[in-house]
């Protein structure tokens, strides 16, 4: 009788026992699976990209540049699929802080302020504020010629020009119905009379060959001799100003020095916020372009924005003419941007560091960002 019980309950028991070992070993080998589907998700993902060369640079309907290409590399490391979606700054910035983008590639850089609305992965490099100036002219007759047709010192013997014909115009229009002989003839002849008195008067020559004879005429050379000796002040300081060539890179050694000169920015840009916090004004150029033009022009004195963008810009249109000066504001940390607790974090860092330790990372950085000395 008990042996048959015995054979009655002991398979119930063998059963009982290997539910309880499954239900043991099920987590233990299900759980790898799942996090891998956590930080590899099978969706596609959804990169937010703001055009910032050379991190990120449009090649037609393609990408390119050094985010670019870390981010190919990572993806391809764990066989992510992705499309790229086009924002600017600020709308890349809130898109990554609302999970609307899984990544955000651009010249990022990871800021305190940032830190509070989103994550970032590993910097992928590191660099700072840097000031822009124009380059140093050769010394010579070629460059003084260079000086002298400058838009800078145009404008101000253009301005000069001007101001002597004005004078010479209303010298003339007081003086030629009673003064005939100096300043008579046809009007073009009696206003180029009244200019040339107007310059004899302002360099103090005096040749005496013209004068007003008429009351008004003779108050008017009054007010223009006093008001020639504020002219020829200024208009003095103005050409040197216009004929000193490459002496800038001698005049900015720090950042104390950027208040002495004129100096371009892009409002709400981190060099323009850095300029706002040290009480520096500047001009507000509407893209890094803009602002490199009015330096090239002569505008402006300096351009501060983030180094690698400058020296990127000035490498493809303005070789020879601008260039960085060896002087770092400010530092600043370039990385990919992410969704706070973003599950992706942990497998980007770990690619993005074999990628920066690996012995040609100074030749991948070289080649977008040239020399950075």
């Amino acid at each position: 009788m008990t042996t048959r019980c015995l054979r009655t309950i002991l398979p119930f028991v063998l059963a009982l026992l290997s539910t309880a070992a499954g239900a043991q070993q099920t987590p233990a080998a299900t759980s790898p699976a799942s996090a891998v589907s956590s930080a590899s998700p099978a969706k596609t993902l959804t990169v937010g990209v703001k055009v910032a060369p050379p991190f990120v640079i449009r090649d037609g309907d393609h990408y390119r540049g050094l985010a670019i290409d870390l981010w190919e590399e990572v993806a391809a490391d764990h066989g992510w699929r992705y499309t790229y979606k086009p924002y600017d700054l600020e709308g890349l910035l809130d898109a990554v802080q609302q999970h609307q983008v899984d990544v955000g590639l651009g010249a990022i850089t990871a800021t305190a302020q940032r830190e509070q609305r989103m994550d970032f992965a590993h910097p992928i490099t590191s660099s700072g504020l840097g000031v822009a100036v124009r380059s140093e002219s050769g010394s010579g007759w070629l460059a003084v010629a260079q000086a002298l047709v400058s838009p800078a010192f145009l404008s101000v013997i253009g301005t000069l020009v001007l101001l002597l014909l004005a004078v010479g115009v209303l010298v003339w229009s007081l003086e030629h119905k009673h003064n005939p002989e100096q300043f008579g003839g046809t009007r073009a002849q009696g206003i180029f009379s009244g200019f040339w008195w107007a310059m004899v008067t302002m360099t103090t020559v005096g040749y005496g060959d013209t004068a007003p004879r008429t009351v008004p005429g003779r108050l008017l050379g009054m007010v223009w001799m006093l008001a020639a000796l504020m002219v020829v002040s200024f208009f003095t300081a103005s050409i040197t100003s216009a004929l000193t060539v490459g002496q800038l890179s001698n005049r900015i050694r720090n950042a104390d020095d950027l208040g002495h000169v004129r100096v371009a920015s892009i409002a709400g840009s981190t060099s323009g916020n850095w300029l706002q916090r040290n009480d520096d004004n500047y001009v507000h150029a509407d893209s890094l372009d803009d602002a490199l033009q009015q330096l090239a022009a002569g505008k402006v004195d300096a351009v501060v924005y983030d180094a690698p963008l400058l020296r990127w810009q000035i490498n493809q249109d303005y070789d020879g003419r601008l260039r960085v000066l060896p002087i770092r504001l400010e530092r600043q940390d370039y990385a990919f941007a992410l969704p706070d607790r973003s599950p992706l974090r942990e497998q980007i860092d770990t690619s993005l560091l074999q990628r920066i330790n690996a012995p040609d990372w100074d030749q991948r950085l070289q080649k977008y960002f040239g020399d950075r000395n």
